[in-house]
């Protein structure tokens, strides 16, 4: 078998890919399925970091359409990411992945507080680590959280799961013209303000030259053929 390409690799997992196709906030199904294919991901002995969102749970629009101030929604959001941590957690226990459950700000004993060398010793043990509340502060999106995790772990490639295949000019979903690009580069993103990551996140991995996969998460076996090599979605180098 052909060693993987990475060695030690975060997901970024948006709240949504925690909810059934038709909606609600937190869909069993789907959980088996992201734990069934983090595990795959670890074969060979891969460190993979997770982190996950909480859009599922409650999105920012949420402040303008019911009058709330944006940071009790910012906070709801990040408390939301520790539900769907913890249900993560306990489908990769289900598939036979031992996983740490790391928080930005204390929230009891369902979690650990994160601690950078804490992290790396969960990874070096051969357990998954799931990051959960952001970046600890508000104003900061998970894309955020994403990057400054990958980079304080030293990560060799973000992956971003998505809804769709990769990155596109346009949004697929509407226009069926839409191009999708195979590689960009930060600068690419950043200039063309195209919907990859907030421009924190973009920078930030521009900045210590992280590169960035943006892949459909849906198609079985994507996570396992990016580890291994394989080209998949879309590339910000």
């Amino acid at each position: 078998m052909a060693a993987p390409r990475y060695r030690r690799v975060l997901v970024k997992l948006s709240g949504g890919a925690f909810a059934a196709p038709e909606g609600g906030a937190l869909d069993a199904g789907r959980v088996a399925f992201l734990a069934r294919e983090l595990a795959a991901a670890r074969e060979g002995g891969v460190e993979v970091a997770v982190v996950v969102g909480g859009g599922n749970v409650v999105r920012g629009r949420a402040a303008a359409e019911l009058g709330w101030p944006q940071l009790t929604v910012d906070y709801m959001g990040m408390l939301a990411t520790v539900i769907n941590g913890l249900a993560l957690r306990e489908g990769l226990a289900a598939a036979g992945c031992p996983a740490a459950v790391l928080a930005a700000f204390d929230v009891g004993e369902c979690c650990e507080r994160y601690r950078r060398e804490r992290a790396v010793e969960h990874l070096a043990a051969g357990r998954l680590v799931i990051f959960v509340g952001g970046t600890g502060r508000p104003c900061f999106s998970t894309d955020t959280a994403a990057a400054l995790r990958a980079c304080e772990l030293d990560a060799e490639v973000l992956l971003k799961a998505t809804d769709v295949d990769g990155v596109y000019d346009r949004d697929p979903h509407n226009d069926p013209t839409a191009r999708r690009y195979a590689e960009l580069t930060h600068d690419d993103v950043l200039a063309r303000g195209l919907a990859v990551m907030d421009a924190a996140a973009a920078a930030l991995c521009r900045d210590h030259r992280l590169p960035v996969v943006v892949f459909r998460l849906y198609d079985a076996g994507n996570i396992a053929k990016i580890i291994a090599g394989g080209v998949v979605g879309t590339t910000v180098r």
